[in-house]
């Protein structure tokens, strides 16, 4: 990972901890991609894609989030579930868009397709 994302990551981790949330893993890696992000807030689990860009010369940050990239996350999301045991009433995905120092968050940024867990 290069120090734009490692930067980016932990402002997104210091203000969901700001937010309420819990820290429950970081870079979590599996055989089908890796989480940036993994928290809690009360009995809600969110995986958050973290994505950083200097500016919006290349395109937005959200963007760089594709479908295939969602399914990815997806199905990594379901193997840290199964890896890990977790019972929680709902489970969330969001992004958080980090752009020329702006940070944005994005709740329910997407709906993958139905998980099997």
């Amino acid at each position: 990972m290069n120090t734009l994302g490692q930067a980016g990551e932990a402002q997104a981790r210091q203000y969901l901890q700001q937010q309420g949330y819990h820290l429950i893993a970081q870079n979590f890696s599996c055989k089908y991609g890796e989480i940036d992000l993994i928290v809690s807030k009360g009995r809600l689990l969110v995986f958050v894609e973290v994505k950083q860009r200097a500016g919006t010369a290349f395109g937005g940050a959200l963007g760089a989030v594709t479908k295939a990239k969602q399914n990815k996350i997806a199905l990594t999301a379901a193997e840290f579930i199964k890896e890990n045991g977790l019972k929680f009433d709902s489970i969330r995905f969001d992004v958080i868009c980090i752009t020329g120092g702006e940070l944005n968050h994005i709740e329910n940024a997407f709906f993958p397709p139905r998980m099997t867990i």
